[in-house]
């Protein structure tokens, strides 16, 4: 590993901090297959911080959406004591999703150049389905996901009368598609990136579609950006979130972005060897962090820090710590994700480190 990645390395660790995270949002029961997160923090121009994200109740997506309330409710909450306290102050319930919407997953908020307001959406819809040739393989009781986007000029004016379709696919290489984020490069070039899956749910890898200036139509997606590894991550690659650090210390001549990502072994639990060294190996729903990096803002530049091991465990439940969003500020920046605890529910958690702090590690 370069000095260089080593630096970025240490960064990250101290921004995405385990034994410092604070619980911000907590689930609606401390108990395993509750969670809330999945989505992102945002800065209004008067300072006020919004988060989205999704609740989820227990349920098991594998036998079908009926034995639990999975992805039930789309909750926005805001913060006008820079991160002290958060309050919900909008919701969005799958039953008031048109479109037959079986379950909402990964959100994005993102304020556009005019102060507007976007949500972009993931969900699960019945009205998708599989190829011809493939529809035996859909079980029962399930869909296929989609984004979504609703636009608006506030956070309350953000109802699902306004929803517009963005991206779905029907190659069944890359047909489910969910956990939207956008990036925003120090370019000026802007991207949605996203999840996708194979029809049979064997793996999940990144795709990004680059945007047209102001219009809500994007380019035509890059299916394959980012792809499964090699070692703990050879099941699962889901970027979710780019950050641009500051060109400071170490970094001062280069232009370097972080890639936050989840990964896992396997879509199942896998049992271990007794006598073999134990170790969280990630699965479906307990994902752990990984660590990448783009030079001067070219998305395909992308190159793996977290090749052998994750890099983001919590010290509590299965160890799962995913869904890391970063969020820079004036002041410092903001670090969130969903990280299990000991009870293994997913509350959301945050860290923040101060100006001082960023000049320190980079110095």
């Amino acid at each position: 590993m370069s000095s260089i990645q080593e630096k970025l390395k240490k960064f990250a660790l101290a921004l995405v901090n385990e034994d410092k995270a604070e619980i911000i949002i907590p689930t609606y029961d401390d108990a395993t297959g509750f969670w809330f997160g999945g989505g992102n923090m945002v800065e209004a121009k008067d300072g006020t911080l919004y988060i989205s994200g999704r609740y989820r109740n227990f349920g098991d997506s594998r036998t079908g959406l009926d034995l639990g309330d999975r992805g039930l409710e789309l909750a926005i909450f805001e913060s006008k004591d820079k991160g002290k306290s958060f309050q919900k102050i909008h919701s969005i319930l799958k039953s008031e999703l048109p479109q037959g919407v079986l379950s909402i997953e990964g959100t994005s908020l993102h304020f556009n150049k005019d102060g507007d307001i976007e949500l972009f959406i993931s969900s699960e819809k019945a009205e998708n389905s599989y190829p011809e040739h493939l529809k035996e393989f859909l079980k029962p009781g399930t869909g296929v996901w989609s984004i979504d986007l609703i636009k608006a000029h506030s956070v309350k004016e953000l109802t699902v009368g306004k929803i517009q379709h963005i991206v779905s696919c029907t190659d069944s290489q890359f047909i489910h598609v969910k956990d939207p984020f956008y990036y925003t490069s120090y370019t000026g070039d802007e991207y949605l990136m996203f999840c996708t899956h194979p029809f049979n749910w064997s793996s999940s890898n990144t795709a990004y579609m680059k945007r047209k200036g102001q219009d809500i139509a994007f380019e035509t997606p890059v299916w394959e950006f980012f792809r499964r590894g090699y070692t703990w991550d050879v099941a699962m690659t889901r970027g979710t979130c780019v950050f641009d650090m500051p060109q400071i210390g170490v970094l001062k001549d280069k232009r370097v972005s972080l890639f936050f990502y989840d990964g896992g072994e396997g879509l199942r639990n896998m049992d271990q060897h007794n006598k073999a060294v134990q170790r969280p190996r990630g699965y479906s729903c307990e994902e752990l962090g990984g660590l990448a990096y783009i030079e001067n803002g070219d998305p395909k530049s992308v190159q793996r820090i977290s090749v052998d091991m994750p890099i983001f465990l919590s010290p509590y439940g299965t160890a799962c710590s995913r869904y890391v969003n970063i969020l820079q500020t004036s002041e410092g920046i903001y670090a969130t994700w969903q990280q299990s605890q000991k009870s293994k529910a997913q509350p959301l958690v945050m860290n923040f480190l101060s100006n001082k702090e960023i000049e320190e590690l980079l110095s």
